[in-house]
């Protein structure tokens, strides 16, 4: 059965009274039973026709996603590919940003769609953190059910190699894999396209534990 996102977020939020303004969901319909990874960025774009899920020709958020992906090995032409391995794209925030920071009350604003939205795929074994806003989101969201955070208030290099987990997901915590200047940042395009390779092959070993119960 196919989930529209859009639907359900918009649903949501309106039953919750959270405001709409300005808000950007994806506008998706995917098998949820299907997806094993949601990577989570920071906003949505200022022009929506840049969103991961636009269907303009080249949307900005997706060049950079596409140039990281190549970079870690893996061909993905369209948001379509993505999906099809099983990923999910979305925002923590679902508005953009009108300055350079994010502001933490939009953050707790929102918190109640973030949750909701991670928990509507039953399979769901990766959360990737893209950068501060994010990890601060899951943070806050797992303070409140878990009295505790999932990730360190550590600068992301000194911990991105150790594992974490939230709810028997792994998380990955990284950095914000969209932007003007990322490409030419290569040391960040180089840790991301390196976590997203450790994703990867995180999956594939959980996998291959599931067969070899399966087998045995």
């Amino acid at each position: 059965m196919l989930l529209d996102m859009n639907k359900c977020l918009l649903e949501f939020s309106e039953e919750n009274g959270i405001s709409l303004q300005g808000v950007q969901f994806p506008q998706v319909s995917l098998a949820a039973e299907n997806v094993e990874v949601i990577m989570i960025n920071e906003v949505p774009p200022e022009n929506p026709s840049d969103y991961f899920y636009s269907k303009s020709e080249n949307p900005g958020y997706m060049k950079t996603v596409q140039a990281l992906f190549a970079d870690a090995g893996i061909t993905v032409g369209s948001i379509e590919d993505i999906i099809g391995r099983g990923i999910y794209l979305t925002t923590a925030v679902k508005s953009s940003k009108s300055g350079y920071a994010v502001d933490t009350a939009k953050i707790i604003e929102h918190l109640p769609i973030l949750e909701y939205e991670i928990g509507l795929f039953p399979n769901l074994k990766v959360i990737m953190l893209m950068g501060d806003v994010a990890k601060k989101a899951l943070n806050y969201i797992a303070k409140k059910n878990t009295k505790k955070n999932v990730i360190p208030s550590e600068s992301t290099y000194k911990i991105r190699s150790n594992e974490f987990f939230y709810q028997n997901k792994r998380v990955f915590p990284s950095y914000i894999m969209t932007g003007g200047n990322i490409l030419i940042e290569k040391s960040k395009c180089r840790m991301i396209s390196e976590d997203i390779i450790r994703m990867e092959e995180y999956l594939k070993q959980s996998r291959d534990n599931r067969i070899l119960n399966i087998n045995k």
